[in-house]
């Protein structure tokens, strides 16, 4: 199984393309609060066992700023026996390819984003920023991966600088799987922006 999933992940941005795309301006917010204007993208895309899981993306359960973060529910159930699951925010929503929804974000430096677990512990086999396949695929994909998520809100990066993502979509992700996380989790999100 880990090895599927590492596969996955490995093998998004092995083909790259897509048509010219919107440039953007930084700070560049996939999430500030629920409901901003200035939020771009939506986890519309949801993977493997996705029946285990739930999000609130206005929660009010100590957000690390502003009224609000997201709560992501997994179950672990193992529901479309698949041993995982994950979400990605796609631009526009729903995006898994088919449309031609990419972003210019040549000149970014790097994608932050804080996240906590309910009980600490968490893990969190990657975080992704790209990787968008199909007919209008990314550019590129790079992540961090193996994150063992704290009680405390942590700030975590993704480098961008050595990354072509002059045509993004797939703006941000996140992948777990049920080996690691038998019992499910809860973990929050929050303040998850390009720069």
């Amino acid at each position: 199984m880990r090895k599927t999933l590492c596969a996955l992940l490995a093998g998004w941005g092995a083909v790259f393309g897509g048509a010219a795309a919107e440039p953007f301006e930084a700070p560049f917010y996939i999430y500030r609060d629920n409901d901003a204007h200035e939020n771009h993208g939506a986890p519309s895309g949801w993977w493997g066992d996705f029946r285990d899981l739930m999000i609130d993306m206005k929660s009010k359960e100590s957000p690390k700023e502003g009224s609000t973060c997201i709560k992501i529910t997994y179950s672990a159930q193992g529901s479309k026996h698949a041993d995982w699951a994950g979400m990605i925010w796609q631009h526009p929503p729903n995006n898994g390819g088919d449309l031609d929804g990419g972003i210019d974000f040549t000149g970014a430096t790097k994608l932050t984003f804080w996240a906590r677990g309910e009980n600490g512990g968490e893990v969190i086999d990657a975080f992704k920023f790209g990787g968008t396949l199909g007919a209008y695929p990314d550019s590129d994909t790079t992540g961090i991966s193996e994150i063992i998520l704290k009680r405390e809100w942590t700030k975590y990066e993704i480098d961008l600088g050595e990354s072509d993502i002059f045509y993004i979509s797939g703006l941000f992700v996140w992948v777990a799987s049920r080996h690691r996380n038998p019992h499910g989790f809860v973990i929050y999100l929050d303040e998850i922006k390009v720069d």
